[in-house]
This record gives structure tokens, sequence and C-alpha cells, in this order.
């Protein structure tokens, strides 16, 4: 019951004094503010990228698999990467017969081409030349029409499927299925328009077209490098099923059993786990920056609350002869200071989750407002107050009440 009676008399005490330094108490707040603000902006940001992140890389297919002569994150000689042998479209076949775990494997190979059709033009356009289980792999919808076929491939027919960006640019006004459009000076038949699928890791996912791997080769040159993508059935087991793969490829390859794989086996969560390395980083540096300025202010709250212990020793001097506890006294402070810190915190969290919010609408980087931040930040900033309000809290229940009430 002392506690509660000493918590909210103590807390009316705090406010009042609150109002009555108004400045004081809006300078001291700057200090735990800017503090937050800087933390929270910074926070807000990598956790927007973070949300960006994780849906991108869900685009991948988190049960798909690329294999290619580079690994996508490179820890070794990058010359030892150059000088490994292509991948062939042959070992498609090996995957199938050998690792029964997967429901598709696709093939690709890709280069830029300018397209041109209806008196438009588009330069830069990822062409991928692929087969008929590249949607299985890669995530990709047909939004009109259809995918490429076996029989396309098979017969080297001369179709292609467009990226929604692609088939706007041409056709603004109408379909773009079934007309003709020329990929690099080569007249090709729409037969497939693919569903918006937005940005991955920068690069636009639908300024793209897709033809039969065996027109592209014939078509654009044979010498090139090859990826192979795999989606692993549902219910079965990734690890083990790369292990197959790992086997089937060194096998079809002739790899003997002293040399490492002349291949890379690349999975979305290898960028995922790179990525939280260097996110980890970002969140050490903004909390080593956040902590710095918080103690700064948490510096100033002490300082301003040891002034307003001595401007006030009458007062105290006053409540001590009437019978106030030191645990009265003690409280009444360390509220007033926990009050500051938290006001400075709402501010600085207010301030900091706009900024990150703002620099998401005028930049490419994602910002994201998480209830636990918002109450995290306050929270923070009112246990910086507490923590240096203990020593002009405790200054203040230490007064003698008779030299107290000499105080001028």
């Amino acid at each position: 019951m002392g506690i509660r009676v000493d918590l909210f008399e103590g807390g009316k005490i705090a406010l009042y004094s609150l109002r009555a330094h108004r400045l004081r108490t809006l300078l001291t707040t700057l200090g735990i503010g800017i503090g937050v603000c800087t933390l929270l902006a910074i926070i807000g940001i990598i956790q927007g990228l973070n949300v960006s992140f994780a849906r991108q890389l869900a685009q991948l297919g988190s049960n798909s698999m690329y294999i290619s002569k580079f690994p996508w994150v490179m820890r070794g000689d990058w010359w030892e990467y150059r000088n490994r042998h292509e991948l062939s479209v042959h070992l498609v076949d090996s995957l199938r017969e050998q690792v029964p775990q997967l429901s598709a494997v696709a093939p690709m190979t890709q280069q830029n081409v300018d397209v041109f059709a209806n008196g438009e033009q588009l330069s830069s356009v990822a062409l991928v030349g692929t087969t008929a289980e590249y949607p299985q792999v890669s995530g990709y919808d047909v939004a009109q029409g259809r995918f490429l076929t076996e029989g396309d491939n098979d017969n080297s027919t001369n179709v292609v499927v467009l990226g929604a960006d692609v088939a706007s640019g041409l056709y603004p006004s109408g379909s773009a299925l079934g007309n003709g459009v020329r990929l690099n000076g080569r007249p090709f038949r729409v037969v497939g328009i693919l569903h918006r699928r937005g940005k991955i890791l920068g690069e636009n996912q639908d300024l793209t077209a897709m033809v039969p791997i065996r027109t592209f080769l014939t078509t654009f040159g044979k010498k090139r490098g090859i990826t192979i993508g795999a989606a692993v059935a549902e219910g079965e087991d990734m690890l083990r099923t790369v292990d197959g793969v790992e086997i089937a490829l060194r096998r079809a390859r002739g790899v003997p059993p002293e040399k490492s794989d002349d291949f890379s086996i690349n999975r979305p969560e290898m960028l995922a786990n790179t990525y939280a390395q260097l996110t980890g980083a970002l969140y050490g540096v903004a909390t080593g920056i956040g902590l710095i300025t918080l103690l700064v202010g948490g510096i100033g709250i002490m300082n301003v609350m040891l002034v307003s212990v001595r401007e006030r020793t009458r007062e105290i001097g006053v409540r001590r002869a009437l019978g106030a506890r030191r645990r009265t006294i003690v409280t009444q402070f360390l509220l007033e200071a926990a009050a500051v810190s938290a006001l400075g915190g709402a501010l600085g969290t207010l301030v900091g989750l706009s900024l990150a919010k703002l620099v998401s609408l005028v930049t490419p980087l994602a910002a994201a407002v998480e209830p636990l931040t918002i109450f995290g930040g306050i929270g923070f900033a009112a246990a910086v107050g507490l923590v240096f309000g203990i020593w002009p809290a405790a200054r203040a229940a230490q007064l003698d009440p008779v030299e107290a009430l000499r105080a001028d």
C-alpha cells in the first residue's frame, strides 16, 4: 500500500516539477530524443530491408536450388571458379534419372537483347533460354496464354513468353499475345505473358523474355554458360536432396574422389545467411551510435536532476520534517528522471520512425515499423532515465532534514 502511495504522490510531484520548468524539461529531453531517434531510424530501415529481402528470397523458391559454375557468394580464389568447365544441358537428364526427390529440373541461360514490336523498342531485356519446367523452379506464373512446352523445345520453335513490363512496353494499349516481336532482329511469336513480379535483389524481373533453350542456343550461339535450376518435391528433405544432386553431378562430370566439386549448388538461404551477417554488423553500428548518444543524454539528465535537487533542498527538508520517508524522496526523483527520459524517448521514437518512413518514400530503401520497436524505444529511454537518476535521487534522500531546512 505504501509503495502505491509513494508512486502516486511522487508521480504528481514529478509532473508538477516538469510543468514548472518547461524549458529545462524540453532541453533535457533532446539528448535522449536524439539518441532514440538515431537508433530507431536505422533499426526501422533495417527491419524494412529484412522484410523486403525475405519476400524477395521467397520468390526465388524456398525449395529450389541453382547449380552453376560460380557460387553466389565467393569465399575462395576467383581463378579457381573461373577455370571450371561450363555446365551442359545434358546434365539435366542425369539429375532427373538419378535424383528422384526433384520435382522439376530446368536448364537456363541468359543474355540481354533489344526487343522490337509495334513500333516500340526496349533495350537490355533479359532473354532467358529455358524449358517447360522453369516456372516450377523459379515461381513464375503465366497471366495470359501459356508457357513454353517440351514440344517448343524439341522443335526449336521461335516462340517467346514476355515479362509484364516488356508486354506493356511494346503494346501499351493492347495485348502482345499472339503478335510477333523481334529479339535482336530475329522474329518470334508471343505465346504467353507473365504475371508481374517486381524486383528481386535490385533486378527487374518483369523486364524479361523467355524462349526454348534449344532455340536460344541455335539462334544466339551455343558457347555460353548454363545454370540448372532444380525444385525439391514436397515432403522431401532439402539437405539429403542436395547431397544426391552433388553425387549425381560429380558422377556425370567425372570428378575424381580426391578432387573438389567443379560446380556450385546455390540456395536462397545462402544469400539469407550472408545478408544476416551484413545486417548484423549494421545493427552493431546502429546500437553503438544510439548507446553513445543515449549515454550523453543520460549524463545530461543526471546533471539536471542534481541541479533540481540543489534547487529544491529546502522543499526536501520540509517534506522530511513532516514525516516523508527516504523511499518517498527517492521514488519522486526517480519518477521525475524516468518521465523526462520517457518523454524524450517518445519524441525520438516518433521522429526516428518518421524519418525511416520518409527515407522509404524517397529512396529505394524499405522501412518497417513494428509495435515492439515503438514500445521498446520508449521503455528503453525510461530505463536510461531511471539508471541515471539513481545518484541524484539517492543524494536527495540522504539530505539531513535540519541542514536542508537551513538552505536558502
